[in-house]
C-alpha cells in the first residue's frame, strides 16, 4: 500500500506530459552528459545554467526537455539567447534520445563536435555564434536531420562535398559565414531538400547545374556572393520554387521571354545588384502569385511591360537603376496598368530613363501605397495634383528631376507622408504652408531649388521631424523661432546656401538632439549664440558664409561629440578660444577669413596641419611650424614708447601745422586779395591770388577741366612760383549752398590730417577779375586721377587702367582706414555723406586718397548735422536718408559698401541692369556666393578662377578672397543700419584679407 501514493505521483506526471519532476529517477548519464556541457561553459552572464545542479532533477534544468516514455531522456535541449560562452562539448553526442538542439545566439566558438550518436536529431540550430569549424562526417549518423542552421557564424574554407551525405535534410542555412570555393553538386544527394540559405558568404563560380534536380526545391538563396554566369534554364523550369533570391552576384543574361511559363508557384523574385540585361519579359505579367519583384541596379533596357498589371497579388515593385525608358503614352501604359495591382504598396523607378511629365493616371494607384519612388529620372513639368489621391503614402521620392512649378495643394492631402524628397529640381513659389500639417513627416528635402519667401513657421509643428533639409534655394527672412521648440526632435537641420538674414536664435539650445548644424552661405548676422553649447550631441556645425561678428564662443568647447566645426569667412574677432583644443573628437576646424588675433592654441586638433584652416586672419600669431605664421612678438618698452610718441606726438604737430591754414581761411580779405598759404608739409610759398590761379589754369580754359561736382569744378594748374601741379577746385557761388560748401570744406580739412586724406595746400577767398566773389580750394594734385575713371574706363582691348583684385583691396583698405579716421579718431565726429569713386583720387602709386568734404557734417555741431534733405549721391545714399534725411556714420559704411561692390562688378549703382532687382545690393545677393563668378568685373575673371589651375581640387586665393570682399560689401550695405559693419570692424576684415591673398599669391598678386 505505500507504493500507491507513489504509482498516483507518477500517473500524474505522465498524465499531465511534464517528466520535469524530482521524484523520478532519472537517467544519469544524460544528467552527466548536461553538466560535463556546463563545465565547458566559461561564462555565463544571466546564470541561464545557475538550476544545472544536483539538488534538482537534470529534467527541471532551464532549456531541458524530456521525454515522456523513456523516463530521464534528454529530448531537447533550448538555450538560445543566452550569452553563453565557450565550446560546445562532445558529451552532447550522449545525448541519444535528443531530437533539437537549439544553442543560437550565443557565444560559442571552435569546432562543431562529433554528434554521430544521435540518430534521433531532427533539428540542430547553432546559428549567431562563433564557431570556426564544421564537417559533416561530425553528422554522418543523424539520418532524421531535416533541419540545419549554422547561419551567422566565423566558419570559413569551402562548403564541404561531404555535406550531400546528410540525405534527410529539408532546410540547410549556411548564411553569413565565410565559405569560399564552389557551390558543392553534391547537394543533390539531398533530394528531400526544400529550403537552401547560401548568401552572405563569399562563394564563386556558376550555380551548379544539379540544384535544378531537387524537385522538391521551394526556396532558393543565393544572394551576396561572387557568383558568375548564367542562372541554369533547369532551375528557371522548377515549377515548385516560390522564392528564388540571386541578389547581388555577377550574374549576367537575358531573362528567358517564357520564364513567365515555367514558374507558376513564383512569389519572391530578387535578382537585384547583377548584370542582367535585355527587356524585361513580358511573360512576368503570367506569374500570378508574385508579391515581391526586385530588379534594381541592373542593365535592363526598354520599357516597363504593362502585362505587369496582371499581378494582382504584387506588394513590391523596384526597378532602380535600370536603362528602363518611358518618354510617350504608350510606354507610359505600364502605370495605368499598374492601377490593378490593389495589394501594390511599394512601386520604385529610381534611376532609369524616364522622361516628360508625370501622367496623371498615377492618381489611379491604390491608395494603400505606402512608397514611390521616381527620382533620378528626367521628369518635368508640374506634379499632376491627381498624386494628392495616393493618401497612404508615408514616403515620396521625386527628387533630381526637372520638374518645375509651385507645388500644388496635393501636398496637403497626404496626410501620412514621413519622408518627403523634392530635392534638385526646379519647383518655385513659397514653400506650402500645408506642410506644416503633415504630423507624420521625419525627414523632408527641399534642397537645391528655387524655392523662395521665408521658410514657413508651420514647419515647426512637425512633432516626429528629424531632417530638415532646406539648403540651396533663395529663401529670405529670419530662421523662424518655431523651429526651435522644446519639443523639436530634428537631429539634421541644413539650410545653407540661402539669403536668410538676422540673428541666429539662441533658442537653438532647444534642440536637445540635435547631431547636424549647417548654415553656411546665408547673410545670418549678429553673434554666435553661447546656447549653442546645450546641443550636447552636436557633432557638425558649419556656420561659414556668413556676417557673424563677435568672438567665438568659449562655451562651443563643451560639445565634447563636435568633429567638424567651420566658421570661416564671417567677421570674427578676438583670441582663439584655447578650450576647443580639448575637443578629442574634432578633426576638421577652419576658422578662415575672419579678424581674429592672437596667438594659436598647439594641441588637439591644432597640432594637425591639415585638419585645420587659419588663413585670412592677419593677427594671428605663433601655432606648430606647418602652419606658417608668423611668431608672436612681445612689445618692448622701447617700442611702447615710439609707439606713444606716434600716437600722440604727431597728431599734435599735424593739429599745429593747420592751425596756419585756419587763419588764411578766416582772416578777412586784404587789398589784392592775396594770401600767403602754408604747404601741408610746412613749407611756406608767396601769396596766391585770383591772378595765380587764373594764369595756373590758362583761364580756367575747358582742357584743364579735371571734373565736376554738386557745387564746383575742378582744375589742373601749375603754380609758377610754387612749381607744382596743383588741383584747383573752384566753387560757383551762383548755386544755392556752394558758399555753405565752401566753409564747411575749410572747417573740416583744418581739423584733420591722415594719410588717406586728399591733402590740401590751401584756401582762397577773394574777388575775380569782374569784382565777383571768388572761391577756391587748392589740392596737392593726384597723377592718376579719381577711381571712377580706372573702373570705368571705356578703352576697348586696352589694360592701360586696369586694376588687379590686389590693387582693388589695396584702395578700398585705403578708403576704409581714411573713414576710419573722421569716424573715430578726430576731436569731433566727421561723417563724410558723399563717398563715391569720383571723390577717391589715386597717386602715382595707386594709393587711394578721400576729397571733397563739401557736405560733410560734424557730429554735435550746429551747422553740420541738421536735416537739410538728402545728402550725398544718387545710387551711394543710405537707404534710411530718405526717410531721416539725419547723416550718419552707418550711412558712410553704406555708400562704402556701395563703392566697394562697384569696385568688384565693374556696375555703377545706377546701371539699367539693376532696374529688375531694384537695387545693386539685391542684384549680388541674389548672386552670392554660388553664381558671384557671372557678375563680376571681366577684367577680375583671369585672376578669380575658382579652381586652382594644378588642382582643381583646391579653390583659387583670388576666387576666396573675391568671395571675402563681396562678403564685407554686403555687410556693409544691410537695410537696418544696425546690422551693419562698423567701418573698424571694415578696416580689420580687409586688412586680413588683403595680407591672406598677398601671402597665398605672392607678389604676382600685386601687379595688374
Amino acid at each position: 500500500m505505500a507504493m500507491l501514493p507513489l504509482l498516483s505521483l507518477l500517473l500524474i506526471c505522465y498524465g499531465i506530459g511534464n517528466t520535469r519532476c524530482s521524484t523520478v529517477p532519472g537517467n544519469t548519464k544524460d544528467m552527466l552528459s548536461l553538466l560535463d556541457f556546463k563545465r565547458a561553459i566559461t561564462s555565463d552572464p544571466s546564470q541561464a545554467l545557475s538550476s544545472w545542479n544536483t539538488s534538482i532533477h537534470h529534467c527541471q534544468w532551464e532549456g531541458v526537455n524530456c521525454s515522456l516514455k523513456h523516463t530521464g531522456r534528454v529530448t531537447a535541449l533550448d538555450l538560445t539567447g543566452q550569452n553563453l560562452q565557450g565550446q560546445i562539448a562532445p558529451s552532447l553526442g550522449n545525448l541519444t534520445f535528443l531530437r533539437s538542439l537549439d544553442l543560437s545566439s550565443n557565444r560559442f566558438f571552435g569546432q562543431l563536435p562529433t554528434l554521430n550518436h544521435l540518430r534521433r536529431l531532427q533539428f540542430l540550430i547553432l546559428g549567431k555564434n562563433m564557431l570556426q569549424g564544421f564537417d559533416p562526417d561530425a553528422l554522418r549518423n543523424c539520418s532524421n536531420l531535416q533541419y540545419l542552421d549554422l547561419s551567422l557564424n566565423s566558419l570559413t574554407g569551402s562548403i564541404p562535398h561531404k555535406i550531400g551525405l546528410l540525405s534527410g535534410l529539408l532546410t540547410l542555412s549556411l548564411v553569413e559565414n565565410n565559405f569560399t570555393g564552389t557551390i558543392p553538386s553534391s547537394l543533390r544527394n539531398i533530394t528531400l531538400l526544400e529550403q537552401i540559405n547560401l548568401e552572405l558568404n563569399h562563394l564563386e563560380g556558376s550555380i551548379p547545374q544539379e540544384l535544378g534536380h531537387l524537385s522538391n526545391l521551394v526556396v532558393l538563396e543565393l544572394g551576396e556572393n561572387s557568383l558568375t554566369g548564367k542562372i541554369p534554364r533547369i532551375i528557371l523550369n522548377h515549377s515548385t520554387l516560390e522564392m528564388l533570391d540571386l541578389h547581388s552576384n555577377f550574374l549576367h543574361m537575358e531573362l528567358p521571354s517564357n520564364i513567365g511559363n515555367t514558374l507558376p508557384n513564383l512569389s519572391w523574385l530578387f535578382l537585384y545588384n547583377n548584370m542582367f540585361q535585355g527587356q524585361i519579359p513580358d511573360s512576368l505579367g503570367n506569374l500570378l502569385q508574385l508579391e515581391y519583384i526586385d530588379f534594381t541596379s541592373n542593365n535592363f533596357s526598354g520599357q516597363v511591360p504593362s502585362s505587369l498589371g496582371r499581378l494582382i497579388n504584387l506588394k513590391y515593385l523596384k526597378l532602380e537603376q535600370n536603362m528602363l525608358e518611358a518618354d510617350d503614352n504608350q510606354s507610359w501604359e505600364f502605370l495605368d496598368a499598374l492601377s490593378n495591382c490593389r495589394s501594390l504598396r511599394v512601386l520604385s523607378l529610381y534611376d532609369n530613363q524616364l522622361q516628360g511629365a508625370i501622367p496623371n493616371s498615377i492618381g489611379n494607384l491604390t491608395q494603400d501605397l505606402v512608397a514611390l519612388g521616381l527620382d533620378k529620372n528626367n521628369l518635368s513639368g508640374t506634379v499632376p495634383e491627381s498624386i494628392g489621391n495616393l493618401t497612404g503614402l508615408s514616403i515620396l521620392l521625386l527628387s533630381e528631376n526637372n520638374l518645375s512649378g509651385q507645388v500644388g495643394s496635393w501636398i496637403g492631402n497626404l496626410r501620412n507622408m514621413g519622408a518627403l524628397s523634392l530635392s534638385y529640381n526646379n519647383f518655385s513659389g513659397p514653400i506650402p504652408f500645408s506642410i506644416g500639417g503633415l504630423i507624420q513627416m521625419w525627414k523632408l528635402f527641399l534642397n537645391g531649388n528655387k524655392f523662395e519667401g521665408p521658410i514657413p513657421p508651420s514647419l515647426g509643428n512637425l512633432p516626429f521631424l528629424s531632417l530638415l533639409n532646406l539648403s540651396q534655394n533663395n529663401l529670405n527672412g529670419h530662421i523662424p523661432l518655431e523651429l526651435f521648440s522644446p519639443l523639436s526632435t530634428i537631429t539634421t537641420c541644413i539650410v545653407s546656401y540661402n539669403n536668410l538674414e538676422g540673428p541666429i536664435p539662441p533658442e537653438v539650445s532647444n534642440l536637445k538632439q540635435l547631431v547636424d548644424l549647417q548654415i553656411s552661405s546665408n547673410k545670418l548676422n549678429g553673434e554666435i549664440p553661447s546656447t549653442l553649447s546645450e546641443c550636447q550631441e552636436l557633432q557638425i556645425l558649419l556656420m561659414d558664409k556668413n556676417f557673424l561678428t563677435g568672438n567665438i564662443p568659449r562655451s562651443l568647447s563643451s560639445l565634447k561629440s563636435l568633429s567638424v566645426l567651420n566658421l570661416s569667412y564671417n567677421i570674427l574677432s578676438g583670441f582663439i578660444p584655447i578650450e576647443l583644443s580639448n575637443l578629442s573628437f574634432l578633426t576638421q576646424l577652419d576658422l578662415s577669413n575672419n579678424s581674429l588675433q592672437g596667438e594659436i592654441p598647439r594641441e588637439g586638433v591644432f597640432g594637425n596641419v591639415t585638419a585645420v584652416s587659419l588663413g585670412g586672419n592677419w593677427g594671428l600669431c605663433g601655432g606648430i611650424l606647418g602652419l606658417n605664421m608668423p611668431l608672436c612678438h612681445v612689445i618692448s618698452q622701447r617700442s611702447e614708447t615710439e609707439y606713444y610718441l606716434i600716437r600722440v606726438l604727431i597728431p599734435i604737430l599735424g593739429f599745429t601745422s593747420l592751425l596756419m591754414l585756419a587763419y588764411l581761411v578766416t582772416m578777412k580779405r586784404t587789398s589784392g586779395g592775396t594770401y600767403k598759404f602754408v604747404l601741408s608739409f610746412g613749407r611756406q610759398f608767396p601769396r596766391v591770388t585770383y591772378k595765380d590761379l587764373n594764369q595756373a589754369t590758362e583761364s580756367f580754359s575747358a582742357a584743364n577741366l579735371l571734373g565736376q561736382g554738386s557745387y564746383g569744378s575742378v582744375y589742373r594748374g601749375k603754380l609758377t612760383q610754387a612749381k607744382i601741379e596743383v588741383a584747383i577746385k573752384v566753387f560757383h557761388l551762383d548755386i544755392k549752398c556752394a558758399d555753405k560748401s565752401f566753409v564747411t570744406e575749410c572747417e573740416v580739412l583744418r581739423n584733420i590730417r591722415h594719410r588717406n586724406l586728399l591733402p590740401i595746400l590751401t584756401a582762397c577767398s577773394t574777388i575775380d577779375n569782374n569784382g565777383e566773389a571768388f572761391k577756391a580750394l587748392v589740392y596737392e594734385l593726384m597723377p592718376n586721377g579719381n577711381l571712377d575713371s580706372w573702373l570705368h574706363n571705356k578703352t576697348s582691348g586696352s589694360c592701360s587702367k586696369c586694376l588687379s583684385l590686389a590693387q582693388r583691396a589695396s584702395i578700398a583698405i585705403g578708403i576704409a582706414d581714411a573713414l576710419a579716421y573722421l569716424h573715430h579718431d578726430c576731436e569731433r565726429q566727421i561723417v563724410h555723406c558723399d563717398l563715391k569713386p569720383t571723390n577717391i583720387l589715386l597717386d602715382d602709386g595707386l594709393n587711394a586718397y578721400l576729397g571733397d568734404f563739401g557736405i560733410a557734417s560734424l557730429v554735435g555741431h550746429s551747422s553740420s548735422n541738421t536735416a537739410g534733405g538728402l545728402k550725398g549721391t544718387i545710387g551711394y545714399i543710405a537707404p534710411e536718408y530718405a526717410q531721416t534725411g539725419q547723416a550718419s556714420i552707418r550711412g558712410d559704411v553704406y555708400s562704402f559698401g556701395i563703392v566697394l561692390l562697384e569696385m568688384l562688378i565693374g556696375k555703377r549703382p545706377t546701371d539699367p541692369l539693376f532696374e529688375n532687382e531694384h537695387s545693386m545690393v539685391n542684384f549680388v545677393e541674389r548672386n552670392y556666393p554660388d553664381q558671384v563668378l557671372l557678375i563680376i568685373d571681366a577684367r577680375l575673371d583671369g585672376e578669380c578662377k575658382r579652381h586652382n589651375q594644378a588642382n582643381t581640387g583646391i579653390e583659387n586665393a583670388g576666387y576666396k578672397c573675391l568671395l571675402s570682399l563681396v562678403q564685407v560689401a554686403l555687410s556693409c550695405t544691410r537695410l537696418i543700419p544696425g546690422e551693419r559693419m562698423s567701418i573698424r570692424e571694415v578696416t580689420t576684415k580687409l586688412h586680413s584679407i588683403r595680407t591672406s591673398y598677398i601671402t597665398t599669391n605672392g607678389e604676382q598678386a600685386m601687379l595688374c
